[in-house]
């Protein structure tokens, strides 16, 4: 290689380099926190307008129920945040879920085998969902197939592989680490809801502080570009779905924990409105927005409609058409600006 060749190749990658940090730098500007008040603004005036109208919505009791019932939806919704803001989708979740319910059922202490493995049986629960969300990530990065089809496939691999280990009758969980979380209080809220905090908390964190979080909006709003810098992002990638398959798998062990039993069916109804909540938070389908909080509270708008529709007496048809409703203006809100952009996931 001449001189001139070598001087040339130093000068394109200090390009890429400087391309790559201004990108991250953009990425790391941007003023998050602006965007959790429409979310924020949406629950206060929600929850106003149902106590004016059932006069107990903001009662103590109420309130506490909205938000236990709100805790796990939003760490699923939490942890689905990784992968929509790369512009992809995670089908899996209830798949993830019921996977990993009968997994930690049947090796912790329970009442259909002698297992007993405390901790490392809900170690190895775990490492299933995240096994999962490897398996996504690794068919959808190094594969290039497209994520709705690959996610599609491993949600109904979940439920067949929860199916074919549930026993002959409902594994009854008996471990006291495991059912002591649900059963744990601290303030009159359940050690769910800690958990909760902590696991969004930490999701935002991660996304907004550190290099492949950063990277992850990147790859949501302008792929090519990332790629153009010479940065490998199959691995940004598969480490998205596999926190994807682990906040779906911890959900799973709280619920289970809740219930007292493994269930196969224990994600059933937390697929859509986990994309739902997402979308109300302000996570974008497109990719390159949005955040684990804004999912977070966009989980937390779901239950306090759904509760103050309760409240107010509506019938469960009345609840779906409200719903739905409201989910279809948050998505054309949403999305006006970037209309142009709109894609099929990748």
């Amino acid at each position: 290689m001449t001189t001139t060749e070598s001087h040339v190749g130093a000068v394109d990658r200090a390009k890429r380099r400087s391309g790559t940090h201004g990108l991250l730098q953009s990425l790391r500007r941007r003023p998050t926190w602006i965007q959790f008040g429409g979310p924020v603004t949406a629950v206060v005036i929600l929850s106003i307008g149902f106590h004016l109208v059932s006069g107990t919505f903001l009662t103590l009791g109420n309130l506490r129920s909205v938000v236990e019932a709100s805790a796990v939806p939003a760490i699923v919704a939490a942890g689905l945040s990784f992968v929509l803001i790369m512009g992809a989708i995670d089908l899996s979740i209830e798949g993830v879920m019921a996977a990993t319910s009968m997994v930690v059922a049947l090796l912790v202490a329970n009442g259909v085998n002698g297992n007993h493995l405390g901790p490392l049986g809900i170690g190895l629960a775990l490492l299933v969902a995240v096994a999962f969300g490897l398996c996504n990530g690794l068919l959808n990065a190094v594969l290039r197939m497209p994520s709705l089809i690959v996610t599609l496939g491993t949600w109904f691999i979940g439920l067949g592989m929860a199916a074919v280990l549930f026993p002959q009758r409902v594994p009854q969980i008996r471990d006291g680490l495991l059912l002591g979380v649900a059963r744990i209080r601290i303030l009159d809220f359940s050690l769910v809801v800690y958990i909760a905090v902590a696991l969004v908390v930490a999701a935002q964190l991660l996304l907004n502080h550190t290099t492949r979080g950063r990277m992850i909006y990147a790859i949501g709003g302008e792929e090519h570009l990332l790629a153009s810098t010479g940065i490998r992002i199959k691995g940004i990638k598969i480490a998205a779905f596999s926190l994807c398959g682990l906040f779906a798998g911890i959900g799973s062990l709280l619920l289970s924990a809740q219930l007292g039993s493994g269930n196969a069916d224990i994600g059933s109804g937390h697929l859509f409105p986990a994309i739902s909540a997402s979308v109300l938070g302000g996570t974008v389908l497109t990719g390159g927005r949005g955040g684990a909080v804004q999912s977070a509270l966009g989980a937390l708008i779901l239950e306090v409609l759904n509760n103050g529709l309760i409240q107010i007496g509506a019938g469960p048809y009345t609840r779906n058409i409200i719903s739905g409703t409201v989910i279809l203006s948050a998505v054309a809100l949403g999305g006006w600006n970037r209309r142009r952009l709109l894609r099929v996931v990748k």
